[in-house]
């Protein structure tokens, strides 16, 4: 692994390459998903990295739209108080698409007394650090599906596919990996990845998917949960950001289009064995009983970890039967109607690809929900269902929660989760996510005018 530099070196080196930089945003991620953070003149740089800054804690408890509900105590309550933060190492790196040279950093809350308890970056941080003493290390890759959209929405606000810039014409769902769709897009597709190399993130393939202006980007896989949610976090800074300035929208959001596919965060997910080798690949001592375990453990920690996956109202749209969204808990070999995909591979290559997160979700929390359930599997030695063929998609297991009501309460009423993310971090998040959701409810939507008026 490639080791930080002290933040002196980062900053001379970085300035070094890019003299001619300006500004410089130093931001977090919020538990949207959000970039949230301060835009400073490149001339306060090494003072950021040597002293830090400081910014709102209660911001890792905000909802979609950034406002604070003053949950578990945190916000007006405690008085509001800012929380000291520093550049996570390696993260600054040139913004390409701004109008001026520009740089960014990522950021955490990190003080004298170390993390915030409440950041999703701490809780993932504590969830990858168990392995250690399982003699075992995660292994992952993210892969982040979106659509392009109009700058212009409909008469009733929702959006619409992008013109192409070759027909002029708005596509129709289908042609999911079609070659001609990706050179129709080409000249965003590829700022998006050139944008995304300029910031280090590893992204290795995109390809089309199935809906009108729908894409997917894989990012290589990394021994290293951290940085690997890191470049799913910034990746989806990227991609807003590089399509806005080339004249689009890029969104996120679970399932733009009612009658056309969502978008997933899927994870996919090996184990690196004291030896160096894939604990998953069948010429490794206990290869098929680790993997079952860890089915087992994703199997039976689902139900209660639905929240984070679809952390929304809208994400449970994506839920429904035949439409490659999971909606029960079996497992698979090469069967995407499954939850727990295991992809067709050569045996290092060997992983599991867990398939119930939406695109808006957090990562960091999607990825330390997935890695608990793993270690619990393995710690507990859990055994998984039989092996699932042909369509189980074509049902709705009554045992998850596809609501969101639901999936809160499932969350609140958790026996497992706890004692990975914390009791009272499961408290904070399921308060500021039912706060949301009353807040969304608060105002009357247009149907119930149409329907009960």
């Amino acid at each position: 692994m490639q080791r930080d530099r002290s933040p002196e070196a980062e900053v001379e080196a970085y300035l070094a390459r890019h003299p001619q930089t300006r500004h410089v945003d130093a931001f977090l991620i919020d538990l949207s998903g959000n970039a949230f953070g301060k835009r400073l003149p490149v001339s306060e740089l090494p003072k950021l990295y040597a002293e830090g800054t400081t910014m709102c804690a209660a911001m890792q408890l905000t909802d979609a739209r950034g406002t604070c509900w003053d949950v578990a105590g945190l916000g007006f309550s405690d008085g509001d108080p800012d929380g000291a933060c520093r550049p996570v190492p390696r993260t600054l790196v040139p913004v390409p698409w701004a109008p001026e040279p520009r740089a960014q950093v990522l950021m955490r809350f990190r003080d004298s007394q170390g993390a915030l308890w409440y950041e999703p970056r701490t809780i993932l941080e504590g969830v990858a650090a168990r392995f250690k003493a399982l003699g075992l290390r995660p292994v992952v890759a993210v892969e982040l599906e979106f659509y392009l959209i109009d700058r212009e929405r409909t008469a009733l606000g929702g959006p619409q596919p992008p013109a192409s810039p070759v027909s002029g014409r708005r596509g129709a769902a289908g042609h999911v990996l079609g070659m001609a769709q990706l050179d129709e897009f080409a000249a965003v597709i590829d700022a998006i990845e050139d944008a995304c190399r300029v910031q280090g993130l590893p992204v290795t393939t995109v390809s089309k998917e199935y809906g009108s202006g729908q894409f997917e980007i894989n990012l290589a896989h990394l021994a290293d949960p951290m940085r690997a949610a890191d470049h799913a976090a910034l990746m989806r800074r990227a991609v807003v950001a590089v399509a806005r300035a080339r004249g689009m929208d890029a969104t996120f959001m679970s399932k733009p289009y009612a009658d056309q596919s969502g978008s997933g965060l899927q994870i996919n997910l090996s184990l690196e064995d004291e030896g160096g080798g894939n604990a998953f690949d069948p010429a490794r001592p206990k290869a098929a009983e680790r993997l079952g375990q860890v089915i087992a453990g994703m199997q039976a920690m689902l139900p209660e970890t639905m929240a984070v996956f679809a952390p929304s109202f809208h994400a449970y749209r994506r839920f429904a039967p035949d439409q490659f969204t999971p909606v029960t808990l079996d497992w698979g070999e090469n069967n995407r109607s499954v939850a727990f995909r295991v992809p067709l591979s050569d045996g290092p290559g060997r992983r599991i690809e867990h398939r119930a997160a939406g695109a808006e979700a957090n990562p960091y929390l999607v990825m330390a929900a997935v890695l608990a359930a793993a270690h619990h599997g393995l710690a507990r030695g859990l055994e998984p269902t039989p092996v699932a063929t042909g369509n189980v998609g074509a049902a709705v297991d009554p045992s998850l929660p596809l609501t969101l009501w639901s999936a809160l309460d499932a969350m609140e009423r958790a026996t497992v989760l706890p004692e990975y993310f914390s009791a009272r971090y499961v408290e904070a998040y399921v308060q500021a996510k039912r706060a949301e959701f009353d807040a969304f409810m608060a105002e009357i939507l247009p149907r119930e005018h149409e329907w009960y008026l």
